[in-house]
């Protein structure tokens, strides 16, 4: 599990991070680009984790696209659920990728995400597990060309799926 965490937020870089165009738009496309954002990354995660007999599910936040406030609206970011068996829990992992500012790390103890959801900025943590990506973004991923203008300011509260 960890091995698979690391190896998809160490070696896999994060898109924006990059300044590259290139959409992949599921898991095959992240592994053979070497890059994706956080909606794919998630599920490389997923399914390396899956193919590993490890149950593994996506959860998502809603964050302002900016630092400061929600000027610039907002984005949908994807991180995964894993289920713990020895412990009879999910746990949640984000493999986005770190930066400066942004540093997430594997745990199994506490959540050790890449980001702290501030709800006063209208940001919210949906505590969510779904077995695939929503097919929203999926949709978004299709129609893009370039990966550096995709914009995904909506509420995915209405997602069916087994909650956290």
């Amino acid at each position: 599990m960890k091995q698979a965490f690391s190896f998809v937020r160490d070696e896999i870089s994060h898109t924006w991070d990059v300044k590259k165009t290139i959409v992949s738009k599921k898991a095959s496309d992240v592994l053979r680009n070497k890059t994706g954002i956080c909606w794919t990354k998630s599920c490389l995660l997923a399914s390396l984790l899956r193919a590993n007999g490890i149950p593994a599910g996506i959860s998502y936040q809603k964050l302002t696209r900016a630092d400061e406030d929600a000027g610039e609206g907002y984005i949908i970011h994807a991180l995964n659920t894993v289920y713990i068996s020895e412990l009879d829990r999910w746990i949640r992992l984000d493999a986005r990728g770190n930066k400066e500012n942004v540093q997430a790390e594997f745990s199994i103890d506490q959540e050790k995400l890449a980001f702290i959801v501030r709800p006063k900025l209208g940001e919210i943590d949906y505590h969510d597990n779904h077995p695939d990506l929503d097919k929203r973004l999926c949709k978004i991923l299709e129609e893009s060309k370039n990966i550096l203008q995709i914009h995904a300011d909506f509420d995915i509260n209405n997602l069916e799926g087994d909650n956290l």
